[in-house]
């Protein structure tokens, strides 16, 4: 969602009026994602992910980063944002999916944590299915409608809290209509925004909040370059990085890509799941 605290709070806002917001982001020229690219049955995802314990007077748990101390790991997370208002805009032609950027981390066998909202699944259904039956990625929800979770973030509409729950639950209803099956009992707040009514409210889902300590900055970026260096600059061991996996919010990030996987690869990073930060870090929660 960002390149610094200031650009959050400009996609945050652009979001609001309609753009796609965003938090979801080679070699030269990689082939476009194919359609039922994926690895046997065997290698499925686990069938009981690993998650946090509840947080204080069970809280919905926030987990920002993984252990710093436990080998240079690294979570790559792109946001697959689409608004629950945004279907005009797509039946006219706009892109609120990349492909190219799935073809990217494929030919580079980087594993990632796609945060993908509901009414992105039902726009995009047969993509949402590719990408969740290939055990290189796993889905993770974003929300249904992409509405904030709290009074103020950023000019979002807001969700009601008799509706909080609904709205996480339509998001996995979709997901299963696309054909995702194993969609990851881990939620990203739409905008970044929560408190602890929020939290409260989340709590009987059984989800793990998952947040980041690196800002990509690349909604809205136009410099493939300066994408890199804020993650470059940024990353550390267990870090968690924000990134939107739609073209026409984040239209750089697979060129950005290009230059982020080599280098982290050049200092000694490994590429893992949000997944496998969690289940390093449930023993510290």
């Amino acid at each position: 969602m960002i390149l610094s605290v200031r650009s959050l709070v400009l996609t945050c806002a652009l979001g609001a009026l309609g753009a796609a917001l965003t938090a979801c982001g080679g070699p030269a020229g990689p082939p476009v994602a194919r359609q039922g690219h994926h690895a046997p049955a065997t290698s499925a995802a686990p069938s009981r992910p690993p998650t946090l314990a509840p947080g204080p007077a069970g809280l919905t748990p926030v987990f920002k980063n993984g252990p710093r101390t436990q080998g240079k790991t690294v979570a790559l997370t792109f946001d697959a944002d689409m608004t629950a208002d945004e279907g005009p805009r797509a039946a006219a032609g706009e892109h609120f999916d990349n492909p190219q950027l799935i073809a990217t981390l494929r030919a580079f066998k980087v594993p990632a944590t796609v945060f993908m909202t509901g009414r992105w699944a039902d726009e995009y259904p047969r993509e949402a299915r590719d990408i969740g039956q290939d055990p290189q990625f796993e889905i993770a929800n974003h929300s249904y409608s992409h509405y904030a979770f709290t009074g103020d973030c950023y000019g979002l509409p807001t969700v009601s809290e008799d509706t909080m729950r609904a709205d996480v639950q339509r998001a996995y209803a979709a997901f299963e209509r696309a054909g995702v099956r194993n969609a990851m009992p881990y939620f990203r707040f739409p905008g970044g925004c929560y408190d602890q009514r929020s939290l409260r409210t989340l709590s009987s889902v059984g989800i793990t909040a998952v947040q980041w300590d690196v800002i990509s900055g690349d909604a809205f970026a136009t410099d493939a370059d300066a994408v890199a260096r804020q993650v470059l600059d940024g990353v550390r061991p267990g870090s968690v990085v924000v990134m939107h996996c739609t073209r026409s919010a984040a239209p750089v990030t697979e060129r950005a890509l290009r230059t982020i996987v080599p280098e982290l690869r050049k200092k000694g990073f490994r590429f893992v799941k949000v997944s496998q930060l969690i289940g390093a870090s449930a023993g510290r929660h």
